[in-house]
């Protein structure tokens, strides 16, 4: 009796950082057409659900194991780099009838991609999904050359209900932010060599005013700093999640 409780034990010590893994941050908004339950995968990395449907943006097997979780009705993927196109995260969560939103720096490694380019509107299993810019202007790669030139990288808009969401893509503060209007709320990226300062995401957030805004993708920004630049703000709803 001992032996078997020291191999049950030993297999749940195992277990437990597989586990540890698969617990994340949830969120609900409330729309028009029932909620939608955001969660927070880490990274760039989150996961959609709404009227029965499940939609993965830049999915990343280093943040998860994707065999325990849904599959997927539709996947964004907003640029190639390693940590947002991850083709074995594509294959698990794939089936038959996912429509998978790809740039066209993607398309030529993902089996059946839509291309969406910025400024393309699609309806995608009922979803009115808006590619719109996301780039670089100040960080650089060496030479002079943007970490992510402009026309690479797609931030995706998803209006579900009557609220749009909005997932910035790696980008910095552009001047394109200015034209966005009604998104209910925004994920946007903090962290440098890659993409934002905490100022450069206060900058954007104030450029078109989320009514909630949700930093991903800021490794080990210190969160402080935005909450302090926004902290005079009523307008804006700031909500720090685990998005390492």
């Amino acid at each position: 009796m001992k032996k078997i409780f020291m191999s049950i034990l030993l297999g749940f010590m195992a277990a437990a950082p597989c586990m540890a893994v698969q617990t994340f941050e949830k969120d609900i908004i409330k729309t028009a057409k029932g909620d939608l339950e955001i969660t927070f995968i880490g990274h760039g990395t989150l996961m959609f659900k709404f009227d029965n449907k499940i939609i993965h943006v830049d999915p990343w097997t280093k943040l998860a194991d994707y065999s325990l979780l849904p599959k997927a009705d539709i996947i964004l993927v907003t640029h190639e780099h390693r940590d947002h196109l991850d083709l074995k995260a594509l294959e698990i969560l794939q089936t038959r009838d996912t429509e998978t939103i790809v740039t066209q720096n993607c398309y030529d490694q993902v089996k059946n991609g839509i291309i969406m380019k910025n400024g393309d509107i699609k309806q995608v299993k009922g979803l009115n999904i808006e590619a719109v810019a996301a780039y670089n202007i100040v960080h650089m790669r060496s030479k002079g050359n943007p970490f992510h030139p402009k026309g690479d990288g797609n931030g995706y808009i998803i209006t579900f209900g009557d609220k749009k969401i909005y997932i910035a893509g790696d980008t910095e503060n552009i001047p394109e932010m200015k034209q966005l209007k009604d998104i209910h709320a925004a994920f946007l990226p903090m962290n440098l060599p890659y993409t934002m300062t905490p100022e450069m995401t206060a900058d954007a957030a104030l450029s078109f005013s989320p009514e909630i805004l949700y930093p991903y993708h800021f490794g080990e920004t210190d969160l402080s700093i935005i909450a302090n630049l926004l902290k005079d703000n009523k307008n804006i709803d700031l909500r720090l999640r685990n998005m390492k």
